[in-house]
């Protein structure tokens, strides 16, 4: 591969690494804070182009539980 062709090659690697370490960080933020070990090495180590942290984050991620509305308190 010469010219043209490497350059588009290499450009297309590097938004591929910076859309799944944007989805991989988002992912293992939500997991961590979610107590999910298990997801948050399977996100560590495994590299899939965004696909896996995607997954979790629209099918595996604990819904979120609205606090309880606070009620004023009577003088």
């Amino acid at each position: 591969m010469k010219g043209p062709i490497l350059v588009a090659f290499i450009i297309i690697i590097v938004l591929v690494a910076i859309w799944d370490a944007i989805w991989k960080l988002i992912a293992m933020w939500k997991c961590g804070r979610n107590n999910q070990l298990a997801w948050y090495i399977c996100l560590a180590i495994f590299n899939t182009a965004g696909i896996l942290p995607i997954i979790y984050i629209m099918c595996f991620q604990k819904p979120n539980v609205p606090a309880p509305p606070q009620i004023p308190a009577a003088h």
